[in-house]
This record gives C-alpha cells, structure tokens and sequence, in this order.
C-alpha cells in the first residue's frame, strides 16, 4: 500500500478519532534516542510458548474496499490482510529499519552502482504461490510494468520507485533476479512489498476489479478463506503450501468494527485484539485496577462491617448504620491495610454495589489489558501559507515560537505514562536511524522574540473599536460565539483572567492598518476527538499570550479533510501524517514546493500547507538519489532543517497507540512500527 494513501488515510481517522497496517548545524540532540519501552508492546512469547491452535478476532476501522494495497481505495485494512497473505521481502523492525525476511530471500544486494544501479535478489528456492508455482522474475516484472506510471490501463495509487526502473530480468543463478535502475534509487528496499502474483499484475482488469473481493493465489503463512457481508469480515486460514514457521492460529479473523462501536465488541466477547480511543483504554484500565469480587469477598465489600463478624452488628445495632459505617471502615482499612487512598476504596464499594449488569460489564473488560506505544505517527499544527496574515514567514514563525510543544506532549502522553517528549523531525521518529532534533532552525517558546516577529511584520498591540468590544462581548465563558461550531479566543476580552489560570498571560490583541490579528483555526470533532481538542483550545489560549486571536471551527465526519484540509479553507489545522521507513521518498510529496499548473491553480501533491522552497525540493532530490544510507539521511536531516524554518508544519507529538488485547492474547499487540510477524500470533498455552 502506497504510504500516499496511509497517509491520507490517517489524516481522515484524524477527524473521526482525535487513526492507520505506513540550515544545518541547528539540531539540539543525538540520533536513536528514544525510550526502547515506547517502542513496543506486544506481550512477546516464544512460539513454544504459544498454543498451537485458536482463533484470533482482529479489529478493522473498515471493510476493505479492495485486496490490491497498490490501488487508490486500499487503506490499513487492506495493508493488515496482506501482509498476512502476500510476500513482504523486506519487513520492519521496531525502530523502523527495513529487515530481510529470509523466508523469502535468502539475499538482496545492490551488486553495481556504475554506470547503472543494479539490485540482485536471491529468493528463497522453497518459496511457491498457493497455486504451487514458484515466486519468480516474472511476477517481478509484471508488477514493475503495473506500476511504474506508464500504462494508464493499470488505476494505481502511485509509482516512486518502479518509475526509476530501466529493466527486470532473470539473474544468471537459479532463483534469481536482477533489477536494474535508470536512475539511482537509495530506497530499493521498499519495492516489491507487498509482491502480488502476475495473474494479478499482469492485466489491467485483474489489477482494477479482480482483487475487490479476494485473493484467489497468495504466498504468506495464511490465505484467504472467505469474506462475509461485503467484506465486513475476512478469514484467513493457514496456507497448507507455506514453507516457512507453521502459523500458531488456525484462523485469523479481520472484522469491520468502527472505533466507537469497539467498546461494545469487547463486552460482547466478539473481539480478541482492536486499537481504541482514549476513553475505552480508560475504561479496560479502570476495570482492571477494580478488585474481582466472589462469594465472600462480594458480601465483605457489599456490607464492609460482616468482616468483623457479629462484633460489627453488635457496636452498631442497626443494618442501616452498619452499612453506613461499615462504608466508613472500608476506606478505613484499604487506606491502612491495602496502601490505597479513599476514591479507591469507594469505587470499590460502589462497584460492589453495583447493578449485576455493571458488574457484568466490569468482569468482561478484565479479561483484556491495554498495549501501548508511540505511534509511527505525528500530530502537527499545519500553517497555511498561501492566504492572509500566515502568507508571511514572520506571522509563521512568531505561531510557532508561541507554542509551548513540551506542554502540548505532556498533556496527551503524560496521562497515558508514555514518553511526553515533544517530536523535533518532521521526516522521522524518535528511535529511527538518523533521527535528530532540528526545531532549533525555528527556536523554542519564547513570547517575546515571537511578538518581536508580529512587530517586525507590521502587527502591534491597538486598541479594539467599539464594533469589536461589541461583538466580544457576545462570546460565552470559554470565548465561543454563537455558531455551533465555531469559537473565538480573542485576547484582550474577557479571557485574561482563564488565560492567566492556564499559565498564558492574555496579551492586547496585535493589529495591522487596524485590523485584529484572526486566524481560522480548524480542528476535528466527533467520536473519539476530546484529546485534540484539549489540544486545540491550549493552543489557542498560548496564541493569546503573544495577541493572536484565533477562531475555532470544528468540523466532523469526511468534511474536515476534503472541505478544509485539501481546498486550503483554514489558516490554522490539527492533523496527523504517518512516519516512513523511508522519507526520502514519502517525505517529498508532502513537503514540495507547489507548482502553478497550466490553468492556473496550484499543484500541492500532498503539501497541504503550501509551504515549501525549491532548496527542500533539491535535498530530497539528492537524497533519494545517494545509495550511501548514511549520506542519505543525512540530507533528509537537512531537509527537515529546513521544512522546520519554513514554518507550514509544526510537529507537536508522536501519537499514542493503544490496542485492547485480550490477556492471553500473545505477540500482538500496539507493534508501533514493526512489522507483525503473523505466524507467531496466538494464545498463552
């Protein structure tokens, strides 16, 4: 699945949830650093660990359109079936570096540079499609000339990489094959991942529809067996052909079920494994802490005074009082005997007491546990550069050293009791090869070199005309107007007093030719969004700290994306990208200077902040052509630099991924970027 669509297809979970299985010199920390327990959490299991049977109910966000990853429709559905079906020649590990799957080759080397970039793959002999034929240059080359952007015949979602290609053949040994590149290509390792049979490549038709309701030929340690009710659920079965670690599952069940419907799916005992909002973690994690209660211990907690036997009755002399105290003496011993404080001790005794059906509810959400990590993937607040105040880099860049980014990450991870550290690289993650803190190109927070940027651009501290004063005076107590989904910060009026509380001064709103400093910031709402918009009102509230004004406008469902994000219609936005394995290639599209098309409007590929300068565009360009990794990241380094002074993209934090997982649920999990090792996954024995 092209990282192009992940990303578009995060961008969209970012409306519904807040989702997806895609100037030097100025960098202030060193590379690789990143808490190793951030990484992961998969409750790791050694497969003789690992029962060898089960069936394994997995949570997707939808059903899957198509089967192809490569087509425009595929999203993480599409990409978590596949990688449990098809051939991933390169896998990733939980720092993001791409890894060799030896059940599919046994080598991959680029074996000339000069004069053309020649790749040699050796596949592994014993590696055959389900139909018994063996993996071969021919299903190479069919998906090369599927892919590569030159048959319009083929509706692909994009071609960086195969359009590089000169040619792919058989190599001179058995089991081999050589790819050959027009031009240098430092991310070969991404190519042919997944690898889809030539009965599938190799005819427009079979490419376009043929794959929208299955697999009929695949090659992993599953295959496909069925789908149900328009693909809103997929079981995969053990492929009795694969060569490779039997799987530990004898089924592997994909079921379409919306996030907010996910709570309900657990209760139900209708999932086994399915990444979660905030609130239902909350939830697991609350029932978790809850102590179980049988027999006995039901009746102690129920009336706290029966653990003192008839002594109790008899120092109270009446059931009511008893209960009373006996409430009393609970939160009494758990304090003394059990080291908890007294809301514990009362949640305890208001869950005994409790309806059945509460308790029932409470029983089922012990049976799951909640996996976290970081995500492969980052919250920004996105500056429009083409419209109004933001269309000068000064505005841009006083935004952004008005935004305390440490705060924003303290309170999204700090909660969850995950690294709250603020993401310093636009390009990658903390932990990856390469990765460096370049946010000093713009600076940190500081209020007064940021109002220094406002002065220096013509907007200073005035006063507000009596229409203004009017018009404040008709927002509410937490600075929103009328509409129903949009909201005014307005420093200066009526909001000192709320701002100094929350730590950011209200400062007299900035003006130019007397006009107030306003920017459109639009943020998501719906199910699953409170975090975001926690975010977006603290941003708020620190804008009015250096006299910006901003106006909310929240906005659900698809809208937020295709009305506001890709039409350019806000100043400021919330939205998160997907991190790559490989960014000087999937980087580029998202931060390439537009270009003016022949009608007149403006190519933006993915730059949906339009920001972006023609010495970015050549770093990537370097970079995706220097075959030395170390030399390669090192000017995507410099890119990042450089996208960071621009000031279109402030990243804020690596998202939290929370997965509910069923307790006895092994080597699955929040896998944060590694890739899942399907036939590992199963149940504890």
């Amino acid at each position: 699945m092209s990282i192009a669509k992940r990303r578009r297809v995060a961008l969209l979970a970012t409306g519904v949830l807040l989702p997806l299985p895609w100037v030097s010199g100025c960098s202030s920390s060193g590379d690789d650093s990143s808490p190793a327990a951030a990484r992961q959490d998969v409750a790791a299991a050694a497969r003789d660990r690992v029962a060898g049977t089960g069936t394994l109910r997995w949570a997707l966000d939808a059903a899957p359109g198509t089967f192809n990853a490569f087509q425009t429709n595929a999203d993480s559905g599409t990409q978590r079936i596949a990688g449990a079906v098809l051939p991933s020649l390169f896998t990733l590990d939980g720092r993001g570096r791409p890894q060799r799957d030896a059940d599919y080759l046994e080598a991959a080397d680029v074996v000339d540079r000069e004069p053309k970039q020649v790749v040699r793959y050796k596949l592994n002999p014993k590696a055959v499609w389900t139909d018994g034929r063996p993996i071969g240059a021919e299903d190479f080359t069919a998906q090369w000339k599927a892919l590569r952007g030159t048959d319009g015949a083929y509706w692909t979602a994009r071609n960086a990489g195969y359009d590089r290609i000169a040619k792919v053949e058989p190599g001179d040994g058995a089991h081999e094959v050589e790819v050959t590149f027009a031009k240098p290509y430092a991310d070969w390792r991404s190519l042919f991942t997944p690898l889809y049979p030539k009965s599938v490549m190799g005819d427009p038709a079979a490419f376009n529809d043929g794959r929208r309701r299955g697999l009929a030929v695949s090659a992993g340690p599953f295959m496909m067996r069925r789908t149900t009710g328009g693909t809103k659920s997929v079981t995969l079965v053990r492929n009795p052909r694969w060569w490779g670690d039997r799987a530990r599952l004898d089924k592997l069940v994909f079921k379409a079920v919306p996030v907010k419907r996910r709570a309900a799916a657990l209760l139900a005992g209708k999932l086994d494994l399915a990444e979660v909002d905030r609130a239902t973690a909350e939830r697991i994690q609350a029932a978790g802490r809850a102590p179980a209660k049988n027999g006995a211990k039901k009746q102690a907690a129920a009336e706290p005074s029966a653990r003192h036997g008839a002594a109790g009755d008899q120092r109270t002399g009446d059931r009511a009082a008893g209960d009373r105290a006996g409430q009393d003496r609970v939160d009494q011993e758990q304090v003394a005997q059990g080291g908890r404080d007294a809301a514990d001790a009362m949640r305890a005794w208001a869950e005994a007491n409790a309806s059945e059906k509460a308790r029932a509810k409470t029983a089922a959400l012990r049976r799951f546990t909640v996996r976290k990590a970081l995500e492969p993937a980052y919250t920004q607040l996105a500056l429009n550069g083409t419209r109004g105040p933001l269309a000068d880099e000064r505005v841009r860049r006083a935004v952004a050293r008005a935004i305390d980014r440490k705060a924003l990450a303290e309170l999204v991870l700090k909660p969850l009791g995950l690294p709250a550290k603020p993401l310093g690289n636009h390009l990658l993650m903390a932990g990856q090869q390469g990765y460096k803190d370049h946010s000093g190109a713009i600076g940190g927070k500081d209020t007064h070199a940021a109002q220094a940027l406002l002065a220096d651009a013509g907007w200073r501290p005035g006063p507000a005309s009596d229409r203004e004063k009017a018009l404040g005076a008709g927002t509410d107590d937490e600075g929103r107007g009328g509409g129903r989904d949009t909201g005014r910060r307005d420093a200066g009026q009526g909001d000192a007093g709320r701002s100094e509380r929350s730590g950011h001064a209200a400062a007299a709103v900035v003006r130019k030719h007397g006009r107030p400093l306003e920017l459109r910031f639009v943020v998501p709402s719906g199910s699953g969004t409170a975090p975001l918009g926690k975010v977006g009102d603290r941003i708020a509230r620190m804008l009015e700290a250096v006299g910006v004004r901003t106006k909310v406008v929240k906005v659900s469902g698809s809208g937020y994306f295709k009305d506001h994000i890709a039409s350019g219609n806000y100043d400021l936005a919330l939205y998160s990208w997907p991190a790559s394995a490989y960014p000087a290639t999937d980087g580029r599209p998202i931060y390439a200077k537009p270009q003016p098309a022949a009608d007149g409007s403006l190519v933006v590929e993915q730059n949906y902040t339009r920001v972006g300068t023609d010495q970015i565009d050549h770093l990537f360009d370097q970079a995706i052509s220097e075959l030395d990794t170390g030399s390669s990241r090192a000017l995507v380094g410099r890119a990042d630099a450089r996208i960071w002074a621009a000031a279109g993209s402030i990243p804020l934090y690596q998202r939290p991924q929370l997965v509910a997982a069923r307790k006895t649920v092994v080597n699955a999990g929040a896998f944060g970027f590694a890739t899942p090792r399907y036939q590992d996954i199963g149940f504890r024995k």
